[in-house]
């Protein structure tokens, strides 16, 4: 293992063979803390250090549950942050809890009063005296750890996944999903405390012994065009990111530049984590132009943390597949009616991109309200059963109830439908929008915003909220324009732009670059944005003086 910092420089170098014995000095000590028992859970700021990897098997050599959290302070702030991480500690029942140096603070801060055995870092724990005890190998329905869900339309909640769980999908993963080769080489940005990151870019190379490299998810962020370096500089054959990822470095990228890199040994281009657009991707394949990277090792994929990571993966070397629908079609009647190149012009369209089959064991319904197994481009929830879905969630016997059947079939929330046995998600049902007794997805709404010249995409999040006069829909759009006149304009244009193409009123409001909410996984959190937004009309905030507003 590999870590860089932002300028591209080596900061740790790991080996397996030194993880492990790093894991086993540390989880001794862990052992000799005061009221730790074995099935404890121990709370982990999930920096992207060389520590929290430590830490977390030391966790699994001790017998005790890691629970990663956040290692991200948002715009919310200082404040915000701490009763986060407070939260989730306290949701857990940790026992103990640790950051890297750059978190231990506020570590700290978020911690007093709990009563834990140990709130500090790994140092701290390595300076306590070790016990010479026998370290007991976990059972196989013994719980490996709490993946906290990203919130994206809830509060978060704790996925509780066993080893029998997280080994069966890791093992789908590297076979079918990825085809781990000896030669393969790993490269990540992405987050631990993101079912992604830590089991997609942790667990799969350990369990597949290949090497991995990593970026911390903000230097990422302040320098897209690291990702290229260091997959140059690292020869990695293999890295994940949402649409979002992509696009970002694109846009970082000048006309030729991306022909500087050489990016041919990088054979999957995972995509996953949030609705696809093939736009961005599209995008990026131009922005890399001449680096020798291939757009048909885009690999879209589908999964949650309820089931360790991965549902589905499409066929690796083909690129990204879509399927173009009757817009009016998907919304009114829930059918993914299929429509020809030669009339496209003249019917609304949806591109869906294919996430290709599920994994093997993994069992797809696709279900209506009442439960009812849907054939084939019918668009209702999506419904998994295999051996890797959670336990269930952390004390929520009655969250756990919601989504999870005697049988074990998980309900997703997620919408979509199958296309010769290959999923294609649509959306989320919470997130629908629900006006005169019309349906819309919020994605089409925010496309129209996102197709303006000035818009970026990601930078629109469109929801319903109630108010006297019934239920309306708002549409929010990050403007990094200044001039009064352009920002009304802008508005404007969007407001006119779906009267005419939805028929429905719709407020839209131009806000500041980056107000608009997202999941700790980068997700667009529309449901925090609605609450948001409705806490603000309450106070008085919602302003036209803002500047840019249309109704």
């Amino acid at each position: 293992m590999t870590f860089f910092d932002g300028r591209g420089e080596v900061v740790c170098e790991l080996s397996y063979r030194e993880l492990r014995a790093q894991a086993m000095h540390a989880a001794r000590r862990l052992l000799e803390l005061v009221d730790v028992t074995r099935g404890d859970r121990v709370a982990l700021v999930a920096e992207t250090r060389a520590e929290f990897v430590i830490l977390f098997f030391a966790c699994q050599y001790a017998g005790l549950v890691p629970v990663p959290l956040p290692a991200t302070v948002s715009l919310g702030g200082r404040e915000q942050y701490l009763r986060q991480l407070r939260f989730l500690i306290e949701n857990s029942g940790a026992r103990a809890a640790f950051a890297t140096e750059e978190f231990v603070g506020l570590l700290g801060d978020a911690t007093q009063g709990l009563g834990l055995a140990l709130a500090g870092r790994l140092e701290d724990l390595n300076t306590m005296p070790g016990a010479d005890v026998k370290l007991i190998a976990s059972g196989i329905d013994e719980i490996a750890y709490v993946q906290y869900t990203s919130g994206s339309t809830r509060v978060a909640r704790g996925a509780v996944i066993t080893q029998r769980a997280v080994m069966c999908n890791l093992t789908q993963i590297i076979g079918a999903g990825l085809d781990v080769r000896p030669d393969d080489r790993f490269f990540s940005w992405l987050p631990f405390y993101h079912d992604m990151g830590l089991v997609g870019k942790i667990l799969v190379p350990i369990a597949g012994q290949a090497p991995a490299a990593y970026l911390v998810t903000r230097e990422f962020a302040m320098r897209p065009r690291m990702w290229l370096t260091l997959m140059e500089r690292t020869r990695a054959t293999i890295s994940f990111g949402p649409p979002f990822g992509y696009e970002l470095c694109a846009r970082r990228l000048r006309d030729g530049e991306g022909a500087r890199f050489d990016l041919h040994r990088w054979r999957v281009a995972g995509v996953g984590a949030e609705m696809i657009r093939p736009e961005a991707l599209e995008s990026f394949v131009r922005a890399v132009d001449g680096s020798g990277f291939n757009g048909s090792a885009f690999v879209p994929s589908y999964g949650m943390a309820e089931v360790g990571l991965a549902i589905s993966f499409a066929q690796r070397e083909r690129g990204v597949g879509v399927d173009y629908v009757d817009r009016n079609d998907c919304v009114k009647h829930r059918h993914a009616r299929p429509v020809s190149k030669l009339n496209r012009k003249g019917t609304p369209v949806r591109a869906f991109v294919d996430c290709g089959a599920p994994l093997p064991g993994i069992q797809v319904e696709v279900r209506d309200a009442d439960g009812n197994v849907l054939p084939e481009r019918e668009i209702g929830t999506l419904w998994v059963r295999t051996d890797s879905v959670m336990q269930g969630y952390l004390h929520q016997p009655e969250a756990t109830a919601e989504v999870l059947t005697p049988e074990g079939w998980l309900d997703t929330g997620d919408l979509g439908y199958l296309l010769d046995g290959r999923i294609f998600v649509t959306g989320r049902e919470k997130d629908m929008i629900i006006v005169g007794g019309r349906n819309f997805w919020p994605q089409d709404l925010e496309y129209v915003a996102e197709s303006q010249e000035t818009v970026r995409t990601g930078d629109s999040m469109a929801f319903s909220i109630s108010d006297d006069s019934g239920e309306r829909v708002v549409l929010l759009i990050q403007s990094r324009e200044l001039d009064p006149e352009a920002r009304a304009r802008l508005a404007h244009t969007v407001h006119a732009h779906i009267k005419t193409e939805f028929g429905i009123h719709c407020h839209v409001e131009l806000v500041d670059s980056n107000a608009l909410p997202r999941t700790s996984s980068g997700k667009p959190s529309r449901s925090q944005a609605r609450r948001m937004y409705a806490a603000s009309l309450e106070n008085g905030l919602a302003s036209h003086a803002a500047g840019g507003t249309a109704s």
